[in-house]
C-alpha cells in the first residue's frame, strides 16, 4: 500500500478543525495510538489521556494555515507529515507559527498518530 500525504493532510486538516470547534479531545482521543504523546512549544510531552483533559477546557482557535507540507515515508505502513503551521486563537492575538510533525502509523485501514511534535518559529515581522 502507498502512503498518499493527501490523506494524511485532510487527517492533519481535520485535527485542526477540531481544535477550532472544540472537539479536539474527542478527535485526538480517537485518533492517537494508546502509547502516542505530542512534545509540544511550551516543552511539555503529554500522553493520550492528558491530551484529551487538556483540551476539554482549551481556548479555541480561530483559524490556521498549514504551509510547505512534506511527506518522509517511514516504512510501508508510517510516515511523517512535516509542515509550517500558522493559528490564530479565536479571542484574537498574534498568530502562533511552528514547523510541526506528525507521525502516523496505518492501523489495519485507519491512519493513527502515534506523535506530534512542535518547533516554535518567530513570525517575520
Amino acid at each position: 500500500m502507498t502512503i498518499d500525504i493527501a490523506d494524511l493532510l485532510r487527517l492533519e486538516q481535520a485535527g485542526w478543525t477540531s481544535l477550532c470547534d472544540g472537539s479536539g479531545g474527542a478527535f485526538y482521543g480517537r485518533i492517537m495510538t494508546p502509547d502516542g504523546v505530542m512534545a509540544l512549544a511550551d516543552g511539555s510531552v503529554l500522553d493520550r489521556d492528558a491530551v484529551v483533559a487538556s483540551l476539554r477546557d482549551a481556548p479555541a482557535w480561530g483559524s490556521y494555515e498549514i504551509r510547505d507540507e512534506r511527506l518522509v515515508p517511514l516504512g510501508p505502513d508510517a510516515a511523517a507529515l512535516v509542515y509550517t503551521g500558522r493559528a490564530f486563537r479565536a479571542a484574537g492575538g498574534p498568530a502562533f507559527v511552528a514547523l510541526m510533525s506528525s507521525v502516523y502509523i496505518r492501523d489495519r485501514d485507519d491512519w493513527r498518530l502515534a506523535l506530534y511534535q512542535q518547533t516554535p518559529v518567530p513570525e517575520a515581522e
